[in-house]
């Protein structure tokens, strides 16, 4: 996934946001509409996302040290999980917090005007950012379904923006809907209602980011497509003659771990298995070019062994050995 356009799109976000918030925040002081305030948090929340999305993506660029030798690219993943945490914190628990006050005690909206023409503006500014992000993503998504590019994307900031301005946008349509309808009958209470259900859209929303990135910290292999070019690069039929078994690992968004014991012949001299694994890599590298690290053990293929099934034990995440336990 472009760098650059996820970047593109952060910025757009975050400076509709800034206007959006601070143009929120006035309506409120003027109305004193609970939806406003919940939504001007919402904006501000949405906004300090945005920066850590951006701080996450500087910080990964940083070259590998001893300590950390694959380098900081899950640096991204990190900040994209704290977002989830920013969004289920501040924005669904206090507009949760603030509805269910309103409904405890609902007043009329003063001066209707002002969240009115404030929603409207925040709807073409999030539209405008939305817009933005589905541009940028568009050319990445190629044939999958928006649900499937947020689900396969390895890059968390154009998924990340996506599903914030999709719910700024249907959060602003409810807090439309809260105000107008308090207006309309003169009951306060429709204002903490729309709200309660701005709360629990940014609560849901957040718990889909937070799986999501979870899924990505704790490491996912290649995607299918990839996997397959890896395996095609990795036969050349003359001297590697297949693949025994293969690991990836995403070390980042643009960056790929490859790990594989391959089968040679058994009758192939020292040098000649080395220059082969030479060659594998850098048809590796042709096909995938985000395989950066690459590990590749030569061994005979048996037929014995490979009916016997992978070695659960030679496995990360595989079962203990029972000495091992304390």
């Amino acid at each position: 996934m472009s760098a650059s356009g996820g970047t593109k799109a952060i910025v757009a976000a975050l400076g509709a946001n800034l206007a959006i918030a601070a143009s929120k925040f006035v309506a409120f002081a003027f109305s004193g509409s609970s939806s406003m305030l919940a939504e001007g948090v919402h904006s501000l929340a949405d906004s300090g996302n945005q920066a850590l999305l951006l701080v996450g993506g500087k910080k990964a660029q940083r070259e590998a040290t001893p300590q950390h030798p694959f380098g900081y690219g899950r640096e991204r993943y990190i900040y994209a999980f704290l977002v989830s945490i920013v969004l289920f914190s501040v924005g669904g628990m206090f507009a949760i917090y603030e509805g269910y006050e309103k409904l405890q005690h609902p007043h009329e909206i003063d001066h209707w005007y002002w969240p009115v023409g404030v929603l409207v503006f925040a709807i073409i500014a999030e539209s405008f950012s939305f817009r933005t992000a589905i541009k940028e993503s568009d050319p990445l998504r190629g044939e999958h379904s928006w649900k499937e590019f947020v689900r396969r994307a390895k890059a968390p900031e154009l998924p990340v923006v996506l599903l914030e301005d999709f719910g700024a946008l249907v959060g602003l349509v409810l807090a439309l809907a809260g105000v107008g309808l308090a207006i309309v009958t003169g009951d306060g209470v429709w204002d903490g209602i729309g709200t309660i259900c701005i709360g629990v859209l940014l609560v849901l929303i957040a718990l889909v980011l937070a799986a999501e990135t979870k899924s990505l910290l704790l490491g996912e292999a290649a995607g299918p497509e990839e996997t397959r070019k890896i395996e095609a690069a990795l036969v050349d039929g003359a001297t590697v003659t297949r693949v025994i078994h293969m690991r990836t690992l995403h070390l980042g968004p643009e960056e790929l771990l490859v790990a594989a014991k391959i089968a040679v012949r058994h009758d192939d001299t020292a040098t000649e298995i080395a220059n082969a694994i030479d060659a594998a890599e850098a048809r590796i590298r042709q096909a995938v070019p985000i395989a950066r690290v690459i590990y590749l053990e030569p061994d005979i293929y048996s037929e014995a062994e490979a009916a016997k099934g992978p070695d659960r034990e030679a496995t990360p995440g595989g079962p203990a050995h029972p000495a091992a336990d304390h």
